[in-house]
């Protein structure tokens, strides 16, 4: 992975400096365990080869680090998890090195939800000994504990305890401690030299002690074990997470019979190598929280907004200055959580994570009209409006200017609807000044021109698909979409049709991904056709596949991030524009949807057609109008009598009388064009685009 932020964990690499600035003498002195060791050796094999293996140990360089958080870049060929363009928080002083780049292992990484800024979860791994110090400690809601120096680990496991519901009193030697401590949930803070410890704790109990204390201290007194001891009340518990000298009072530990625990860094699973390198996860059943479900648990609290990162973050340093913080390191009292931020990092906005490469979005505006729309003017009354549009809107509303390309045929519709005036110049539409609602249902080539003039004029608009004919067109319609106050409703008939509202009832009762086929044969098209004009039609993807991308985007419910597409016929002669398609599409909620739309096949097979795979139950639709459904061991079918056409007009039509909120926002018929631009980008460059490519 590369690397995009790691954490200096200012205890544990502080010891290490000075350690490598002390001589063999001062070593010793620090290190006594070491010098048995070199003894040992000594009696076993001589003091010349001991002395040869000592500077060799201490000639090695050691890598610092061990929590940070970047981008996957390269995946073993056996794992499924992750891919490459994930964001992980990844743990280790093996491996989550300070370092551009870094090779970690599957069971030291979790993957960054889309909510946490990378430089956060690069915390992840400080975040995990703390939590994990509080699985240890068995807090309560309301029980009083005491926590025994405030530094990085010790002001998480403040937090996390705040968090948990428990009480908390931090102890510190450093007076600036104390706002720190105080804003990550602390409930008294005592500095120890300014205030007397016993007497504060016997106050804030009530005379009984703290439930537990837990020390994150490193000191080579034991007086901070005395100070826990004291202040615990009987049978009480201690637990201890610091490097710091041990030594039990007998009989203080007797008398109130304290529990004393160990908190061994992230969790089940640490230094365990058949876990971390072996890949060897423990039953979830017999062990709860390993280290790496405790990653997930941090990562979903910081997401979550229980842990205040701003708080202790005392800098965020470029890593090419990390060496100049390392010089300064034993002697800085301010420092406590420091940032390396690497360079040519991706924008924080993309969130590859979960959402991978989701399309931008734009503002939501308000959906119910406070002022009712009296009547409906119409530009282009061809046989589809005719026929599918102004039939249920007959009566319903009043009609007042048809726009259709002749004369003749404007006013044969006026007749037979009732409108007021008709015209062969959709100009004279715009010129009025009632602010009616307008339907446009001309050839596709013209929409995003009149979408933009009716917003320009306030109009609530019905545009059928699709809303434009390029990128161009699209970002257009956005900037006068935000600009003024009208609503945009794009004719995706489908997702109102009873067959989906059905469907949607049904999946109401499931959770998790889904998958869907989506089968479309669509036959050969006459070259004569309009809609062999590019120019006008926008071509089979554009004018017609658009509906199939829209409704793959209705039923998961969630933002198409990446599709690969590719034409499975010739894209030459008269027909030089794709004609036959198949997509594969990935969406952020992990659902994906493969589209086969092809020219070929048999007119005697459904025209439309889709399998749909959720949890628990199987979906087989025909045209919208039969469907099969497969649950529990048994086959339902039902049937249906329309596409949406109506439904959807009647749903426009209560949204314009003021009765409902609009019942499908321009925001998301923007996103199923977005789908349907990509789709043609994928085709055109020969590999797989991600929606935030698009625009």
């Amino acid at each position: 992975m590369k690397v995009t932020h790691s954490v200096i964990s200012l205890g544990t690499e502080k010891m290490k400096v000075e350690q490598a600035r002390m001589n063999l003498l001062q070593k010793a002195k620090a290190r006594p365990d070491q010098v048995r060791k070199v003894l040992e050796v000594a009696r076993n094999m001589g003091w010349k080869s001991a002395l040869e293996k000592v500077r060799n140990r201490l000639e090695s360089p050691s890598p610092l680090g061990y929590s940070a958080a970047g981008i996957v870049t390269e995946v073993d060929a056996g794992n499924g998890r992750f891919r490459i363009g994930d964001r992980v928080a990844c743990a280790g002083a093996e491996c989550a090195f300070h370092a551009e780049y870094i090779a970690v292992p599957d069971m030291l990484a979790a993957p960054i939800p889309k909510e946490v800024p990378s430089w956060k979860a690069a915390y992840t791994t400080l975040c995990s000994i703390a939590l994990h110090a509080i699985r240890q400690t068995e807090p309560r809601l309301g029980d009083r504990v005491l926590v025994m120096g405030q530094g990085l680990v010790g002001l998480l496991i403040t937090a996390f305890l705040r968090a948990s519901g428990a009480r908390v009193m931090a102890v510190d030697l450093l007076p600036s401690r104390r706002k720190v401590a105080e804003a990550m949930g602390a409930e008294r803070v005592i500095i120890v030299g300014q205030q007397n410890l016993a007497d504060e704790v016997k106050l804030w109990t009530d005379g009984f002690g703290v439930d537990a204390a837990i020390i994150c201290t490193a000191t080579q007194s034991n007086t901070p074990i005395e100070q826990a001891a004291e202040a615990c009340r009987d049978r009480g518990r201690i637990v201890d997470v610091g490097i710091t000298k041990i030594e039990l009072p007998w009989r203080m530990f007797s008398e109130k019979e304290i529990e004393f625990r160990f908190s061994r860094s992230y969790g089940p699973g640490r230094y365990d190598p058949s876990y971390e390198w072996g890949g060897n996860d423990y039953p979830i059943g017999f062990v709860r929280w390993t280290e790496q479900r405790n990653f997930d648990a941090c990562l979903h609290a910081i997401g979550q907004g229980l842990i205040n990162l701003e708080a202790l973050t005392t800098r965020r340093v470029p890593f090419l200055d990390s060496i100049g913080v390392y010089k300064t390191l034993t002697t800085s009292t301010n420092d406590i959580g420091i940032i390396l931020e690497y360079p040519d990092q991706p924008p924080e906005a993309a969130n590859i994570s979960e959402t991978k490469a989701a399309a931008p979005h734009i503002q939501r505006k308000q959906q119910k009209l406070a002022k009712p729309v009296e009547s409906i003017d119409v530009i282009g009354a061809g046989n589809f409006a005719r026929t599918m549009l102004l039939p249920h809107l007959k009566d319903q509303i009043r009609f007042g200017t048809v726009v259709n390309q002749t004369a003749l045929s404007a006013n044969h519709v006026k007749s037979k609807f009732g409108f007021q005036r008709a015209t062969t110049n959709a100009d004279e539409i715009f010129q009025q000044n009632e602010k009616s609602g307008v339907i446009i249902s001309t050839r596709h080539h013209l929409h995003a021109p009149l979408v933009l003039k009716s917003l320009k004029a306030g109009r609530e608009i019905f545009v059928e698909k699709p809303i434009c004919l390029t990128l161009e067109e699209l970002k257009e319609i956005d900037a006068a979409y935000q600009k003024g106050n009208a609503s945009v409703q794009v004719g995706f008939n489908r997702r109102f049709a009873p067959a989906s509202v059905e469907i949607k009832r049904l999946l109401a009762g499931t959770s998790g991904p889904m998958s869907l086929t989506y089968r479309v044969m669509a036959g050969k098209i006459d070259p004569n056709h309009w809609y062999a004009n590019t120019a006008e039609s926008g071509g089979r993807v554009i004018g017609e596949a658009c509906h199939m991308l829209d409704y793959c985007c209705f039923l998961f419910d969630s933002d198409p991030v990446k599709v690969q597409a590719q034409t499975t016929w010739p894209t030459s002669g008269k027909m030089a524009f794709p004609d036959s398609v198949c997509a594969q599409i990935e969406f952020a909620n992990g659902s994906c949807a493969q589209l086969d739309y092809s020219a070929q096949g048999d007119s005697s097979y459904p025209k439309e057609s889709f399998t749909l795979f959720a949890s628990g139950m199987v979906i087989e639709a025909f045209n919208f109008l039969e469907m099969h459904v497969y649950r529990g061991r048994k086959k339902n079918k039902k049937t249906f009598s329309s596409k949406g056409h109506a439904e959807q007009i009647a749903a426009w039509l209560r949204f314009l009388k003021g009765q409902s909120e609009h019942p499908f926002p321009y925001e998301n018929s923007r996103t199923s064009m977005l789908l349907t631009f990509a789709v043609l980008q994928s085709i055109q460059q020969g590999r797989a685009i991600g929606l935030n490519e698009v625009l």
